[in-house]
């Protein structure tokens, strides 16, 4: 039999202690004995953490975190999402003076008696528009133009004792100020209307004329201004589709069109925004009202 191997045992070893120590078997940790580990856990196992790890209310987790903002965890989706307190979703309010960095301005509840006729039950109306004032510029200029020299026409040829072309400038004003006046009416009611589905143009008084485009068919969308469009903030909207024929390509002398270009757009990419949106407004009316 050969001796076992190893030093032999010196009671006044120095370093007898340190080598027990070292070879001691490794006890079970009791869950107990600190935050963190779950039952039975085992060093050698590495550390098992509870699934409360890490979200309880030590320091950097608590409550209010570093960035002020609180957590809570989703149990479905196993990620953590902010919960916004109110001091920072007051950034997203208007202020006193009703400033608001929201880029869109609210939309109207209903459609007017003339819209409302063109749309179906389930479609959901955002906004009707008429062209800008600028589309009456040239009726209006003639209409002062005919009224300057007509008048000065009829007054030379009163002077002249020629009494029938005098009616008959008299006439070609009424027939002027007459066109004037249809042109105005028609302005009126033109209208461009934008609904969850589609986009429309509904002109003319006595022929009406009704274009549409689905938004689900718009492949590309841009909106022109020249320099007198940038100052009186007016433009036009060009519309593509996927098919060959279009009812509805070229709307000119809009008003506002980059509000109107990002209603659009918002409609055709982030319809439940939208919807989102309306539902706190209507949520915030109501309790303006029972205030």
């Amino acid at each position: 039999m050969g001796s076992p191997s190893g030093p032999p045992f010196d009671p006044d070893d120095p370093d007898r202690a340190r080598r027990e120590r070292d070879t001691e078997p490794i006890p079970r940790i009791d869950p107990d004995d600190g935050p963190g580990y779950g039952s039975g856990a085992r060093l050698s196992d590495g550390p098992s953490f509870s699934d409360d790890a890490g979200y309880g209310d030590g320091p950097g987790y608590a409550g209010e975190g570093r960035s002020g903002r609180s957590w809570v965890r989703d149990p479905e989706a196993g990620y953590l999402h902010p919960e916004i307190s109110e001091e920072e979703l007051a950034g997203l309010r208007a202020d006193a003076s009703g400033a608001t960095p929201r880029r869109v301005l609210p939309l109207e509840d209903e459609p007017s008696s003339l819209v409302a006729r063109y749309l179906f039950p389930t479609e959901r109306y955002r906004g009707e528009w008429k062209r800008h004032w600028v589309h009456l510029v040239t009726p209006i200029i003639i209409g002062v133009a005919a009224t300057f020299v007509l008048g000065y026409l009829s007054g030379f040829l009163a002077g002249q004792d020629v009494g029938a072309l005098t009616t008959i400038a008299v006439l070609l004003w009424f027939a002027v100020m007459g066109w004037v006046a249809w042109r105005v009416a028609d302005w009126w009611y033109d209208r461009f209307i934008l609904t969850n589905k589609r986009v429309m143009v509904v002109n003319g008084i006595i022929t009406r004329r009704v274009a549409m485009m689905p938004l689900v068919r718009v492949t590309d969308m841009k909106y022109e201004q020249t320099p007198a469009g940038r100052a009186l903030n007016y433009g036009t909207f060009v519309l593509e589709s996927a098919g060959q024929e279009q009812a509805l390509r070229e709307v000119k002398n809009l008003p506002n069109p980059n509000e109107l270009y990002l209603r659009v757009v918002e409609e055709m990419y982030e319809p439940q925004a939208v919807e989102a949106r309306l539902g706190k407004e209507q949520d915030e009316a109501k309790a303006d009202d029972g205030a």
